[in-house]
């Protein structure tokens, strides 16, 4: 499979010098989807370059096109021709979400129209040798709109982050950089491009990591073999991290008694801790799954759409999995790692033996939410019962799914937990094996 990662440099002084040329492009998007839509009978039963070939056909003259039917030229005069073709993309992908999404609301009915889209906040991209072009290690000239017409200037890059992409990523395609404005400091996206290829071990082979993200303990990781044999438990805890977020919120929190409902960088400092401890988090999960050299790395889905009620809510909504998860399966592909998700129900509140659902918490007569205690009377750690029931849950599927259709039925008929998957637990898994040891035999 391919990966795109991108990585920002930052361009050193200038500030005000492209505004000019970012207006320009934008205007062009204006005026382009204006055009994309009014001929979209045509344009949507091309495929691929086509499009842009119809478009460019309608827009620009040539000598063999003397007179478009609209006046792009004279509005746009000697814009780059790469810059017009990333215009027209741009346009084209927009009105295609549009009419698509306009189509959808017509059928069903519901909710706003969707409104005629805008160019927004759009950025050129910067083609290679016609719209920019290295100079040495540190310099590079952009192609812009400045005294009235296109011409080049040299811009200096950041010495550290141009360091940091001829050391990391060397073995990497470099791809054409996009001009972007984040605050008031431009910078240079560069897009690379790397191939990889990803394990495709067979499933009764597979050692995989089953990780259950939670609030108090960062992650609570279980590296399992098809079998159903633990052949490792870790927990991630970061509490200095933790204890410095609940020192920032609570800082927010005393500011927002005296009246002071915008607080930018108290919030600034907080989403700075969280972040830290997402990365933190990230790299945990990913040394455990180097260290036992897994083939799959196993997460909960988990929905944050729904509205969150209660004390907890604060907790909830600066809870950073699905950021934990992005960054995990960023390094994961990279080392040839697969990345799996399971259905969160009944995860934590199943036990892993089977014997039922557990009480937690105050239920079960602790003071912390980590323990809990089963029917059989067992105490054990909730968020590592989760774990095994995680990693079950995924070889429970991969294993029916690798069987012809009688023998699953089969396999159902004498287990019948593994027949819905939101009921399955480490003893479901072992039971699994058993029959098929069974049958095999």
């Amino acid at each position: 499979m391919k990966i795109y990662t991108t990585y920002k440099v930052k361009m050193k002084g200038f500030n005000h010098i492209f505004k000019d040329t970012i207006s320009i492009y934008r205007e062009a998007v204006d005026y382009l989807l204006t055009v994309c839509y009014d001929n979209w009978d045509k344009i949507s039963q091309l495929n691929g370059n086509r499009k842009l070939s119809l478009v460019e056909h309608l827009v620009h003259r040539t000598k063999d096109n003397p007179h478009p039917a609209y006046d792009f030229d004279s509005k746009f005069y000697k814009l780059p021709s790469y810059l017009r073709r990333g215009a027209i993309n741009e346009a084209i992908g927009k009105i295609a979400s549009y009419t698509s999404s306009l189509d959808n609301w017509k059928k069903k009915c519901k909710g706003k129209k969707p409104s005629f889209p805008k160019a927004g906040y759009v950025y050129p991209c910067m083609y290679r040798s016609v719209m920019f072009r290295t100079v040495d290690k540190y310099t590079a000239q952009v192609k812009v709109y400045i005294r009235n017409t296109w011409d080049w200037i040299t811009v200096s890059l950041r010495r550290s982050d141009m360091d940091y992409i001829y050391k990391h990523c060397n073995d990497r395609k470099m791809c054409a950089p996009t001009l972007q404005k984040r605050g008031k400091e431009w910078s240079l996206d560069f897009p690379f491009e790397e191939e990889t290829k990803l394990t495709n071990e067979n499933v009764f082979e597979q050692t995989i990591v089953a990780v259950d993200l939670g609030i108090n303990t960062a992650a609570t990781i279980s590296v399992i073999r098809s079998d159903g044999t633990i052949i490792g438990r870790h927990f991630c805890k970061i509490p200095k991290e933790t204890d410095r977020l609940t020192h920032s919120v609570n800082r927010i929190k005393k500011a927002q008694q005296y009246g002071n409902s915008k607080t930018p960088r108290l919030w600034a400092r907080a989403k700075g801790i969280n972040h830290d401890i997402a990365c933190k988090t990230a790299n945990y999960i990913m040394d455990i799954s180097t260290m036992y050299n897994a083939d799959v790395i196993v997460f909960e889905h988990l929905d944050k759409k729904v509205k969150v009620r209660g004390s907890k809510k604060q907790k909830l909504k600066m809870w950073r999995s699905q950021e934990v998860q992005s960054i995990v399966t960023d390094k994961a592909h990279r080392l040839g790692m697969r990345i799996s998700h399971i259905c969160a129900w009944g995860t934590s509140k199943l036990a892993y033996d089977g014997s039922g659902a557990v009480l937690r918490g105050k239920y079960g007569g602790f003071d912390t939410y980590e323990l809990c205690k089963f029917k059989n009377g067992k105490t054990y750690n909730c968020d590592l019962s989760a774990s095994y029931n995680i990693g079950s849950k995924y070889f429970v599927r991969e294993i029916l799914k690798s069987l012809p259709v009688r023998e699953r039925l089969a396999l159902e008929a004498k287990v019948p937990q593994a027949a819905r998957r939101s009921t399955c637990t480490l003893s479901t898994l072992i039971s699994l094996n058993a029959e098929l040891m069974s049958l095999s035999a």
